[in-house]
């Protein structure tokens, strides 16, 4: 799924959090104008202004003197938003100095310091840095924990930020119970209604999401949006965020009619309550292509792509990881309307922001180079398609461990590479490692388990073993309709490759039924143009023909499962020549169709490579800058 909305994040360390003592004298007020300013320019995404003023603000208080707590707080807020510019480099320096000034003036145990803590933890966060971050948050919570007690709110933002932490490494069991001590925490320290218990909601909600607990999410994502529409009034950017994630909820579940007016009361709030340029508005914009892209409606995404791309240039400048995502799923967008050529140097340039940003071995950099992978495999050129996925598994098995979803991401694009070769051996233990890394992260029935026994089932498919592609098939088809709803377009997914599978083996009632309703789905999902809609009319059409040549060629006692040779120079339009699937001889031409049309364009590992959803930070919460 493509990233969602870059939220503006207020800090512990601000003057109004801070409550420094200090006396009022010209200077000062030069100083708080400065700083108040600053962030005013900061939220508003105008970053060039804030830079001026918040530098501003820290030459004056230098002038109390290199120790003094103003001193801190000026270059708190400034690595503040040199972080949310991806410039890290100039952010740590600022942060480090601020912890050192604020440890020598009030004490290593002091609340304050701990805020420190919290926010250079936040920075190691962003970069990948996950050990270091991990200590520093629990140090920032040991803090505060002896300091104000276990149910104060600073505790809270703490918990909430260290189970992003969690969540982000694929340590679910570990951030759930964090969520929840943060939600109970907030909602007895500031009542059920406050606009901060919110946060907690949200991110629970999320939490629920990336697992496919959709049931459970759902109820949460709207009480949230009820608070803040309740406190905040029905346009504050806050209530344009929530509705930007239970749109990505409805999306996930193929729910896009209801999605879509979400988006755009989203984004018509941000353009309002904002401003045009900014950043908030262009991650809304890329949210609404990516949910027609996701329909087909290609010439409906790209204008907006492209938009979104022009604001975050200006607005976080050219090398900045949100315009990396941008790049990212407009070169998506481009593959899966099978232009190469326009798809590859977007990938490319999505592949240098991020391994200049994050460095080589950044889960970000892995996320480009499965998609540029997959680009070269749809193009038969499997070398450099297999170099990039494995160089991809490494960074993600090192930096996330073996058994994150992400690496079973990776081992099924290198296991359909395997496939599309007609390298089966080398495929099949490559599917089964990914179905159990998502068996164990998200449970038996999510729809990512779902997706690789499809991709099991196709592979034992192209093998002849129809009877155990069949039960996977049948498997992940009921898996899909329990997580997803029996309406969502991936059930119908299901239905078509099973469907294929029982015209190869002469079904024809049963392969008709599902054909027909996969085309009922789809239609009714995506209107009757698009190609998946194509798709099934195709296949409903070659299956008459197979079933008539059949009746005419022998009794139905004698009948054996058909095997035809009259595949074309490519199997569909949106992926290349599926040669290896032809030279085994077993499958007719449509049904490498559908198995091509689901591996590629429609597999969950595609859309497991889109940025997901975002996680809001709290009030005085630091977390990843939000996309």
């Amino acid at each position: 799924m493509h990233a969602s909305s870059h939220i503006s994040v207020r800090y512990f360390a601000l003057l109004v959090l801070l409550g420094l003592a200090t006396p009022v004298f010209a200077q000062d007020a030069l100083w708080k104008s400065s700083i108040d300013a600053g962030l005013k320019a900061h939220r508003a995404g105008r970053f060039a202004e804030a830079e001026k003023l918040l530098a501003s603000a820290l030459k004056t208080a230098e002038e109390f003197g290199p120790a003094d707590p103003r001193v801190a707080t000026s270059l708190n807020n400034l690595a503040a938003l040199y972080v949310d510019q991806a410039q890290y480099d100039r952010a740590e320096p600022l942060y480090q100095r601020s912890r050192t000034i604020l440890t020598k003036a009030l004490g290593a145990e002091h609340p304050k310091v701990a805020a420190s803590l919290n926010n250079l933890a936040h920075l190691y966060h962003v970069q990948g840095k996950y050990d270091q971050a991990e200590a520093i948050y629990g140090r920032s919570l040991a803090i505060w924990e002896k300091a104000l007690g276990a149910e104060h709110p600073n505790v809270a933002t703490t918990l909430n930020n260290l189970a992003g932490l969690y969540r982000l490494q694929g340590k679910y069991d570990q951030a759930e119970p964090l969520y929840k001590r943060s939600l109970a925490i907030s909602e007895k320290a500031l009542g059920a209604e406050h606009p901060d218990v919110a946060t907690p909601l949200n991110n629970l909600a999320e939490l629920y999401r990336v697992q496919g607990k959709y049931v459970q999410a759902d109820p949460l994502y709207r009480r949230s949006l009820a608070i803040w529409e309740k406190a905040l009034g029905a346009e504050h950017p806050k209530v344009a965020t929530s509705l930007h994630n239970l749109a990505g909820l409805y999306c996930d579940q193929g729910k896009y009619d209801q999605a879509e007016p979400l988006y755009k009361r989203s984004l018509a709030i941000r353009e309002k309550t904002l401003r045009a340029g900014h950043p908030d508005v262009a991650a809304s914009l890329s949210k609404l292509a990516a949910l027609y892209r996701d329909q087909g409606k290609y010439a409906q995404a790209e204008p907006l792509f492209r938009r979104s791309l022009a604001i975050e240039e200006k607005a976080v400048g050219a090398e900045h990881p949100n315009l990396a995502m941008t790049l990212n799923d407009l070169g998506v967008l481009y593959r899966d309307q099978g232009k190469y050529d326009q798809a590859e140097p977007l990938y490319h340039r999505s592949l240098a922001i991020s391994e200049k940003v994050h460095g080589a071995e950044h889960p970000e950099v892995a996320t480009t180079l499965d998609n540029l992978g997959v680009l070269y495999r749809e193009q038969g050129k499997y070398a450099q398609a297999e170099l990039l996925f494995k160089r991809a598994l490494a960074i993600t098995k090192k930096a996330l461990g073996a058994e994150h979803p992400k690496v079973a991401t990776s081992l099924n694009e290198l296991g359909l590479l395997y496939c599309d070769q007609g390298k089966y051996d080398q495929a099949e233990p490559l599917y089964q490692r990914a179905l159990a890394i998502w068996e164990k992260a998200h449970g038996a029935e999510h729809p990512n388990v779902a997706t690789s026994l499809n991709n099991l089932a196709a592979l034992y498919e192209v093998q002849g073993k129809y009877e155990q592609a069949e039960l996977l098939y049948e498997r992940a088809l009921a898996i899909k309709e329990k997580a997803l709803g029996a309406e969502h377009p991936k059930v119908a997914t299901s239905l078509n490759n099973l469907a294929a599978l029982y015209e190869v083996q002469g079904k024809y009632d049963q392969a008709e039924a599902l054909f027909r309703r996969a085309m009922a789905i789809w239609e009714k999902a995506f209107g009757p143009e698009h190609p998946d809609v194509a798709l099934s009319r195709s296949n409903l059409a070659a299956l008459s023909r197979h079933r008539s040549r059949a009746q005419r060629e022998a009794p139905p006692s004698e009948r054996a499962a058909p095997q035809f040779a009259e595949a074309p120079a490519t199997c569909c339009n949106r992926c290349t020549p599926c040669r290896s699937c032809f030279r085994c001889g077993r499958a007719p031409r449509r049904v490498l169709i559908a198995l091509c049309r689901f591996l590629h364009p429609r597999r969950i590992a595609c859309a497991a490579l889109r940025p997901q959803t975002p996680m809001i930070p709290p009030p005085g919460c630091v977390a990843a800058p939000q996309r």
